[in-house]
Parts: structure tokens; C-alpha cells; sequence
């Protein structure tokens, strides 16, 4: 089942939100990768997917983070430490893994995207005030 980025997503923040969607969409890709037929070669698409998002996550975090910073968010460190231990997941993927066993390293990535973004942006950004 893909993952819909439904109003419980919303932080009420246009740009953040927009940035939410297309990670949303970018976890949805790795979806459709793992429904794919399992004995067909991933490799390069599972590569490129994962540099597409920690390029995507990046540009996110920064723009998130200034606009804490321009807020003064007094959760805003918390909030850079989690950005943070995200891009070191996605760095700490060890591509020889996954080119041996595509499928079963495809999940993790999957369950690994669906937990954090599902629970960071409900938790953590939702919280985040309008200026």
C-alpha cells in the first residue's frame, strides 16, 4: 500500500508542506522498487533513489531549519539533531549489502522512511508554529 500524505500531515506551513509531499513521493518510489519483480536487478534505480533522497532530504532539512531559525523554534536543535541522524542512516547504507540482497535491503530502506517520516513530521514538525 503506498503511503498518502494525508491532512494529519499538514504543518500549516505551505513550503514545508510542499517538501513533505514530494518526500512522500520519494518513499513511494522506493515502494513501487520493492513491488517490483523481485529477481530483476535494482541496483542502479536503488542507488539512484537513495542519492535523489539524501540530495532531496538535504535541501528539506535546510530549508526547515532556517525557517526555525528565522522563528527562533525553541525546538529547533532537537529538530536538526533528528534531520541529522536521517542523512546518517541514509550514509550508513552499505551499497555491497544491498546489491546482494536487493529485496530484503529495499525493505529496510522502506520501513525505515515510513517510520521516520510518518513519525517525525507528526510528531516533531506538526508542532512547528506559523510565523
Amino acid at each position: 500500500m503506498k503511503y498518502e500524505f494525508t491532512d494529519d500531515y499538514l504543518t500549516g506551513i505551505d513550503s514545508i508542506d510542499a517538501e513533505h509531499r514530494r518526500l512522500f513521493d520519494l518513499t513511494n518510489e522506493c515502494y513501487e522498487l520493492v513491488m517490483e519483480d523481485a529477481a530483476e536487478d535494482k541496483y542502479d534505480k536503488i542507488v539512484e533513489l537513495l542519492n535523489e533522497l539524501r540530495a532531496y532530504a538535504a535541501t528539506h532539512f535546510a530549508n526547515e531549519e532556517a525557517y526555525m531559525e528565522k522563528i527562533n523554534y525553541d525546538k529547533r536543535f532537537s529538530e536538526r539533531y533528528q534531520h541529522l541522524r536521517f542523512i546518517q542512516k541514509l550514509d550508513s547504507l552499505a551499497l555491497d549489502d544491498i546489491d546482494e540482497n536487493q529485496q530484503e535491503e529495499l525493505l529496510k530502506i522502506l520501513d525505515f522512511l515510513a517510520r521516520w517520516l510518518t513519525g517525525h513530521i507528526k510528531n516533531m514538525d506538526c508542532r512547528i508554529p506559523k510565523a
